[in-house]
């Protein structure tokens, strides 16, 4: 626990009128806008541009998104650790902070060797950001309501793919080194990010003399259901089967991510301005993505939630992948976007549900470190296999079957017990 959480400001925050896990679950939001929005989602709105004007093939494309995963995933091994140590919110605003600094560099680079090695240090940023984040949110939020906070917080994502969608093609507009004045904006917002982060969030309701939002005070005294959990042991077979799921969805939205708007420029011949415009409408229909089935899981189990979410993750990578008429593909980016980032919400929520708060950072960190194994593989094999083939159909079918795969991997999740309603 830092020193700034025991501010006599505490009490002003409790007796705010709504609850500050509230405002918390907006800093959140405002995080992943941030290290995964403009750190990672960024990307394949820049990739075009940045591929002409470096002359990259595409597994070098892909490499460059793997390169971000490789960061990723060494960080979250040791961000439950780091957390511990030194409390939620000043590794969300150092993850952040180092975010927007690799961004900023990003944009004064002139090769792609030193472009990866930045890269690197974007994806370390973004799990330093992202795990701690959403333990955060399960410390902050009692079972009953985590799944829809974590789901707000997701959504993040999705404005800012928006943004991108509309603001990167603009910029690349205005000269043959506009990808680098996008390199440049996107860091300064991602600094502005870490800044308000730092000043809003708080590492525990204790801290200022609250309880989780949906606990009620009066059971302050009473040890809660998850404590027993405290002991989950790390390679139990329900996290390693938490972390099997985790890893499908890792393997297969990246492929997606990464190359359907190249894919819709080079495959399908798009302008990139259209393109961007498709993508843009992936974030404004993300953002139910991950609020209603959080929702959903909360009310229904996180079982069916995320039974429910592969498939339609299947549908869209299928609808992409095959020689369709353009229809397809715009019912393939709405399937995308309505379920866009509903997987990591209610995975966070279901690793809180197992795990007790003083494991939730470290197992979380287990299942994020096994997805990133899946982000690294996904870009690099579908950048592969687009080399080999000349589009991105085959790319989007290994994705496809994968996302099928994770379908009944979910579905074959042990049904869970509700917290009582106190």
């Amino acid at each position: 626990m830092d020193s700034a959480s025991k501010t006599p400001n505490s009490s002003i925050l409790a007796r705010m009128p709504v609850h500050y896990g509230w405002i918390v679950m907006l800093a959140g939001t405002l995080c992943i806008f941030g290290c995964l929005g403009l750190g990672r989602f960024s990307l394949g709105m820049l990739l075009p541009a940045m591929g002409e004007a470096l002359d990259l093939n595409y597994i070098q494309m892909g490499f460059i998104s793997t390169a971000n995963f490789v960061g990723y995933l060494g960080a979250v091994l040791v961000s439950g650790r780091i957390m511990a140590a030194i409390g939620g919110r000043n590794i969300v605003a150092a993850g952040l902070l180092l975010v927007a600094l690799s961004m900023l560099l990003i944009s004064k680079a002139q090769t792609m060797a030193v472009i990866t090695a930045l890269y690197i240090l974007t994806g370390i940023g973004s799990a330093l950001a992202n795990v701690p984040i959403m333990a955060l949110i399960s410390i902050w939020f009692s079972q009953r309501s985590r799944g829809k906070a974590a789901g707000f917080v997701v959504i993040g994502s999705g404005f800012a793919i928006i943004l991108c969608g509309r603001l990167i093609p603009y910029l690349n507009s205005l000269h043959n080194q506009g990808w680098r004045t996008s390199w440049t904006s996107l860091g300064l917002i991602v600094l502005a990010c870490s800044l308000i982060c730092f000043l809003i969030l708080r590492n525990s309701p204790a801290d200022i003399g609250l309880q989780p939002v949906g606990k009620s005070p009066t059971t302050a005294a009473e040890p809660e259901r998850e404590t027993s959990a405290d002991t989950l042991p790390m390679f139990s077979r329900i996290v390693l089967h938490c972390a099997a799921i985790y890893f499908l969805f890792g393997f297969t939205y990246v492929i997606y991510v990464t190359f359907i708007v190249t894919s819709m420029i080079e495959d399908r011949g798009y302008a990139e301005s259209a393109a961007g415009l498709f993508w843009s409408l992936v974030g404004l229909l993300s953002l139910i993505s991950g609020p209603v089935p959080g929702i959903f899981s909360d009310k229904f189990g996180r079982k069916a939630a995320l039974t429910g979410v592969f498939f339609i993750q299947a549908t869209a990578y299928l609808l992409v992948a095959l020689p369709l008429p353009d229809l397809f593909l715009f019912i393939s980016i709405g399937c995308y976007g309505i379920v866009a980032w509903s997987v990591p919400s209610i995975m966070s929520a279901l690793v809180a549900d197992y795990a007790g708060q003083q494991r939730i950072a470290a197992i979380f960190g287990f299942v994020t470190f096994i997805f990133g194994i899946g982000q690294i593989c996904g870009p690099y094999l579908a950048g592969l296999l687009a080399e080999r083939t000349g589009d991105f159909s085959a790319s989007f079918l290994l994705a496809f079957s994968l996302a099928l795969t994770g379908s009944v991997l979910s579905f074959l999740l042990p049904t869970q017990k509700k917290e009582p309603i106190t």
